[in-house]
């Protein structure tokens, strides 16, 4: 092996996870060569971006020389070598958790077992990624930590709360990072970011150490160009065959189209996003699925969420050792939370008959499509100097799609879905039954096959 050109190191960046992990395996790449390409990258690209908070450079060359040496005396790990990337929501063992804020406190005892899970598998955290104070908000912008921008626009968000792990993706920073998802927060920079991205079953990652996430909205994942990156990253995180599922096409299955929006909000669905869940419609009936259109019964389940993720910033917020030092937005956003405390413990009791009323779907389609977004990626700088109301009525406009299946559990991923007349990614959402993760893989898969989207680069790569 000689050392990589600069197309070559541009290539193997863009590779995935999977592919990466199989060329260590194969002898085709080192660790090293690896870590030395992300590390590349960031130090090229990551001034405009602002993905990373902290890089563990030196740490992670350390470590990428010891997965070399298991390598080469036969281990064989399925991420042995592969560089990732962890949300700064997410305890790192020794490394403070930011979230996005000034009010943190010591460093983490020690790794989320979530963290540790890829750690055993073989992969090499360098870095971890920016995030909205208390994941707070649809963007990525924090007096702490500045603008995380959008690859594909710099003058656009690439989402929140998972931000800073979409950003690095979509450039290729990396080929993968973890994410979590308490209201979108995976779908929604997946959205933006023209990635894969996928909200488990309520529990099927563990959240330990700590009991639950978010008052029990919130669960950790990942954010993947691919579906097969995902499918071994989930497989790493929850012991379950998706790497098989992610190489098969799904039987036919009654898919229901959903692009209504749901009662309460006012948002709107803008023609681009409208046709992307239309024309993904179409392409699964060439597939052999049968799509109608069906609408589920959701009713004011909106207030419930909202209750509860309010509840859930009072809680971070609370958390924290110097939560006088969040910034006055949040304060007033936690403060809310505070007065929903009643409403939102009412929420968590109403959650098993809201779940019934509305996965009666489920009776009728195997899967629900609709757009994960009304509208294109917000443009940077939207909300900032507003207050907790302003922001919050405006967030809640960007994501009406995502926080029920929060509430009610269901796993949810955001697919691509092409390009609008400005360049920036459309997606789709596509909606199972509790525990169906292997079907959204399998559909996913299919609809990568038949319109591929992984190897579309930003602008700015």
């Amino acid at each position: 092996m000689g050392t990589p050109t600069a197309t070559e190191r541009r290539e193997l960046a863009f590779a995935g996870v999977a592919r990466q992990a199989a060329m260590v395996r194969a002898g085709e790449v080192t660790p090293r060569e690896l870590v030395e390409t992300a590390l590349d990258r960031i130090a090229t690209l990551d001034l405009q971006l602002n993905a990373f908070r902290i890089v563990f450079a030196e740490r992670a060359l350390g470590e990428a020389d010891e997965a070399g040496r298991r390598v080469a005396a036969g281990e064989d790990l399925p991420l042995l070598g592969v560089p990732i990337a962890v949300k700064d929501d997410t305890p790192v063992g020794g490394e403070v958790r930011v979230h996005g804020s000034n009010a943190h406190g010591d460093p983490e005892p020690v790794d989320a077992e979530f963290v540790g899970l890829l750690r055993a598998a073989g992969a090499i955290v360098i870095g971890i990624t920016r995030t909205p104070e208390l994941a707070a908000w649809p963007f990525t912008e924090t007096v702490h930590g500045g603008i995380t921008r959008n690859p594909w626009d710099l003058q656009r968000t690439s989402g929140g709360s998972s931000g800073g792990s979409a950003t690095a993706v979509a450039a290729a920073l990396v080929p993968a990072a973890t994410a979590s998802d308490g209201a979108g927060s995976i779908r929604i920079p997946a959205a933006c970011c023209g990635l894969f991205g996928l909200k488990v079953t309520r529990g099927a990652i563990t959240s330990a150490p700590a009991q639950e996430i978010f008052g029990g909205l919130s669960v950790y994942g990942f954010l993947t160009r691919g579906v097969a990156d995902a499918a071994l990253l989930y497989e790493v995180a929850t012991g379950r065959p998706y790497v098989a599922a992610a190489q098969q096409d799904p039987p036919p299955l009654r898919i229901g189209l959903s692009t209504k929006i749901p009662p309460g909000s006012s948002a709107r669905l803008t023609r681009d996003w409208r046709g992307a869940a239309e024309s993904t419609a179409e392409l699964l009936r060439s597939l052999g699925h049968e799509v109608t259109e069906r609408e589920p019964s959701i009713g004011p389940v909106g207030l419930n969420v909202v209750a509860r993720y309010l509840a859930g910033i009072d809680a971070e917020a609370r958390a924290l050792a110097h939560p006088e030092r969040l910034e006055r937005r949040t304060r007033r956003l936690a403060r809310l939370g505070r007065a929903m405390a009643r409403p939102a413990a009412r929420a968590r009791r109403l959650q098993g008959a809201d779940a019934a009323r509305v996965n009666a779907i489920f009776d009728e389609v195997d899967i629900l499509l609709g757009p994960t977004l009304p509208r294109s990626p917000l443009p940077v700088g939207r909300y900032e100097g507003r207050g907790a109301g302003y922001t919050l009525n405006g967030s809640l406009r960007f994501v009406p799609f995502n926080g029920v299946w929060n509430h009610l559990g269901n796993p949810a991923a955001a697919v691509p879905a092409g390009f609008d007349a400005d360049g920036l990614p459309l997606s789709v959402q596509l909606v199972a039954r509790h525990g169906e993760e292997a079907t959204l893989f399998s559909l996913a898969h299919q609809l990568e096959v038949a319109r591929p989207w992984a190897d579309a680069r930003p602008p700015v790569s």
